[in-house]
């Protein structure tokens, strides 16, 4: 590991407790949350070639400070909140000794800042800029290129997405009972979609953005480690390592689309695929089953299978009906349509698929028609299956998908 690598993992570790720390101190998230980053911009200039600070969290703390200190200064017209900022300060931090002295600012705030970021009135793609960037200590920049979009583009974003909080009263403190469970499945769902982002990206030239994905995972095991007995958050950090265990496989060398019936198992992350599924396995055990636990036993019947022949797929189906008992929505039943086709027949699985087309969600989804395609393939219909794969490959917008459907088309063809 490079220096220069070293010091990036520690800033994203610290990054979450430095803004926590000033968060709840100050107020003012927004103006929080730029001064951390800048003090990150400085550190991760700084330390590679000086050192690290002896006490880097302390370090970070009075760098941010005096930022957002100097900031306010510069705004004559804002006073009074100079006022309130430094009258807050501890004399320590003004006297240059690190904040991190103080006892208070022992306490990690982290879970609270997750629970902000994570703010209901935010759309789920603000949710997870402002989670990567005030959660992750990703720097904008970091993040536009991971999403394939310009920098001006993701700095307006998550401009708007912290105005947002601010303007919805947005609180720095734990939410309690019905609201905590509500947040804490806004969390879980911005972290899924973040790893699925990651995992098959859904524009662009490559099949996958591994930054996301492992951004997804560490942020994932982290919240476990904040709440050790919540059974949903060892569930979605299990289906995450279960399928992250297939990455090695799910590329040629020329970046090609590898579909799961055709990957090298030999190639799949068995270390990951353990601690999978003993994470999954311990939060069943704990109850009560919820749907990230359900996902994580589906993705562990196909990694524990020798092959596709060997996949047990009856167990699949039985999970995926609970599964959409427990969540239902069209993507559920997709892919219980397929489990269908494995146990019952694909003429059962494209019944399924010709209700599940009358939703408007689905209707042109170039998921369905890929796997109706596939259907229609396993039946012998070669001629339809080849003008769905193809009318599939029309919508999907990430480039090796596209050319993965448009070679299957290409191969039943006459």
């Amino acid at each position: 590991m490079t220096a220069a690598t070293g010091v990036e993992d520690l800033l994203r570790e610290l990054a979450p407790q430095v803004l926590g720390a000033l968060v709840r101190r100050y107020g003012q998230f927004d103006r929080c949350e730029d001064a951390t980053q800048e003090a990150l911009i400085r550190a991760a200039t700084r330390w590679p070639t000086e050192g690290v600070p002896e006490n880097p969290r302390g370090w970070l703390t009075t760098v941010a400070t005096h930022r957002l200190l100097d900031e306010v200064r510069a705004d004559r017209s804002r006073r009074r909140r100079e006022d309130t900022i430094v009258a807050a300060t501890p004399q320590s931090e003004l006297l240059g000794r690190p904040a991190d002295a103080d006892r208070e600012a022992d306490r990690d705030d982290s879970l609270k800042l997750l629970f902000l970021c994570c703010h209901p009135a935010l759309s789920p793609p603000s949710q997870i800029a402002l989670t990567l960037r005030a959660v992750g200590g990703l720097t904008t920049a970091q993040i536009a290129a991971a999403f394939l979009v310009p920098e001006p583009t993701m700095a307006q974003r998550i401009s708007r997405a912290k105005q947002t909080v601010r303007a919805n009263g947005g609180s720095f403190t734990m939410p309690s009972g019905p609201d905590r469970a509500r947040r804490l499945t806004a969390v879980l769902h911005v972290l899924y979609l973040l790893f699925n982002e990651g995992y098959t990206a859904t524009a662009g030239p490559d099949l996958t953005a591994p930054r996301l994905s492992d951004e997804a995972i560490r942020l994932t095991d982290w919240l476990r480690r904040l709440l050790p007995y919540d059974a949903e958050v060892a569930g979605l950090l299990a289906l995450m390592l279960l399928t992250e265990a297939r990455r090695p496989a799910r590329t040629a060398p020329d970046g090609a689309l590898v579909p799961l019936a055709e990957q090298d198992r030999g190639m799949w992350d068995r270390d990951l695929i353990d601690r999978g599924v003993a994470l999954v396995s311990e939060a069943l055990a704990r109850g009560p089953v919820g749907p990230y636990q359900v996902q994580a036993a589906i993705a562990a019947v196909h990694d524990e299978a020798a092959d596709l022949a060997a996949t047990d797929w009856p167990q699949i189906l039985g999970l995926y009906d609970l599964l959409e008992r427990l969540a239902p929505g069209p993507m559920v039943t997709l892919n219980r349509a397929v489990a269908v086709a494995m146990v019952r027949g694909p003429a059962e699985g494209l019944a399924m698929l010709a209700e599940l087309a009358s939703d408007a969600r689905m209707a042109r989804h170039h998921r369905l028609l890929a796997t109706r395609a596939h259907l229609l393939e396993l039946t012998g219909d070669r001629a339809a299956a080849a003008a769905d794969y193809r009318t599939a490959a029309r919508l999907a917008t990430s480039l090796p998908e596209r050319r993965h459907l448009t070679g299957r088309a290409a191969r039943l063809e006459p």
